[in-house]
């Protein structure tokens, strides 16, 4: 495997987990192929990446067919005998872009921007075992399985084909200290009745937008915790945490430099510049970066007094009779009453707006099980949002269903995704 681009498409994670750890230094691109990635996009992403070499755990018809001779079939159960690794070059680690339709985009990171934020020098007074929602092939994920390795600490992995209960219910068995997730997979935990079945004594949510009722949620479902937030992307990286217990993020932020984080708000986006961005595009003619090296994260924040608050993403904006909605907006408002768990906001064609705001709200189960607790609550969310929104922002349909699709990555699945 020496110097070459290696496509790591495992379906265990534990087996990803190995492989990055035995290639890195050696081989001269690491490509990781999240479980979710849609099997038409493999031959784009092999090329894009002059992947000439695989590794793979299992039968997979779309890896039979991508034509690449250097296969290597591993397995986390296999015992391996010790080599001499003798690292010979910077390993390239290409992480694949969250978006839900079309080519994901390749992004370019190295070992040392993927771990810039992890401090090594910490100690912990009591041992550490971490976990996550997230693939360890996605950017989330990677942070806390690079985290893990430096620290010398113990993780638990999730699986995809694993509920959400049985997940939780599994964690708590194996004593888990640490977990995150985004907001969508941390309201579908609280919903579940394994919920009081894990303990741990940090908590912290990323993703999406995270507002104020999920973290008093979390507060409330795990008081023993430290419960935080925290701004990332693939492309920018980590850039801060949030541990006041309050939803959005202080100006002083933006003054505190002593990890290297720059930030700056640019015609109502965040840009972000550190030595945890990503390098480049592969193959892709748009620039990462602007001629300053900020990272423009298309995530649009807006002052109320000395407070920031993230309203929604520049091209997940909605168009209502010619005025712009952002959805999570909309939903911030709406997740506020005490019986919603969660809420999805997206539009409806009209003969003369073009289109209107609907909501489809998930209620707790006292008031999904009662019908006219159910008509009082869908009353009081009107009134909630004529009393908050602006007039073309407030739904003319509020919808309950059972629940709401969730993609692969753990985030909210937006028509506008």
């Amino acid at each position: 495997m020496r110097g070459r681009s290696v496509l790591v498409a495992t379906a265990d994670q534990l087996t990803a987990a190995l492989a990055l750890i035995e290639l890195d230094g050696i081989a001269r691109r690491l490509v990781l192929c999240p479980s979710d990635l849609h099997p038409q996009h493999l031959s784009f992403v092999i090329e894009m990446a002059e992947v000439d070499a695989i590794v793979f755990d299992a039968e997979n018809q779309s890896l039979d067919a991508c034509g690449i001779r250097c296969r290597v079939e591993c397995s986390a159960r296999i015992t391996t005998v010790p080599v001499d690794r003798k690292p010979s070059q910077q390993t390239e680690w290409i992480l694949l872009t969250s978006g839900t339709t079309g080519r994901p985009k390749l992004v370019m990171h190295n070992l040392a921007s993927l771990t810039g934020a992890i401090d090594q020098a910490k100690t912990q007074p009591e041992p550490v075992i971490w976990s996550t929602f997230y693939d360890i092939r996605r950017y989330g994920g990677l942070q806390i399985f690079l985290r893990t390795v430096f620290t010398a600490s113990s993780m638990v992995f999730s699986n995809y084909q694993e509920s959400t209960g049985d997940f939780i219910e599994r964690a708590g068995e194996q004593g888990v200290t640490h977990i995150l997730g985004t907001p969508s997979h941390w309201r579908r935990a609280i919903m579940s009745p394994a919920a009081p079945r894990m303990a741990p004594r940090y908590v912290r949510l990323s993703g999406e937008i995270v507002d104020q009722p999920i973290l008093n949620q979390l507060n409330s479902a795990y008081p023993q915790a430290r419960v935080a937030h925290a701004f990332a992307s693939t492309e920018a990286g980590v850039a801060f945490e949030v541990t006041d217990g309050l939803a959005g993020f202080p100006g002083a932020v933006f003054h505190k430099n002593d990890n290297g984080v720059e930030m700056k708000i640019d015609e109502g986006s965040l840009r972000i510049r550190s030595g945890r961005v990503a390098s480049r595009y592969l193959g892709n003619e748009t620039s990462l970066k602007d001629v300053e090296g900020f990272v423009d994260t298309r995530d649009m924040v807006e002052l109320r007094e000395d407070r920031y608050y993230f309203v929604g993403r520049k091209d997940g904006v909605i168009n209502v009779g010619g005025f712009k909605v952002y959805p999570e907006e909309v939903e911030d408002v709406i997740n506020r009453h005490p019986h919603v768990r969660m809420s999805l906001v997206h539009t409806r064609k009209n003969p003369v707006t073009g289109a209107v705001v609907v909501a489809d709200v998930v209620l707790d189960q006292a008031s999904e099980t009662s019908g006219k607790q159910a008509e009082q609550v869908k009353k009081e969310l009107l009134q909630l949002c004529q009393n908050t929104l602006s007039r073309h922002k407030i739904p003319a349909a509020i919808n309950f269903v059972s629940a709401l699709s969730v993609s692969a990555t753990g985030k909210m699945a937006r028509q506008n995704a």
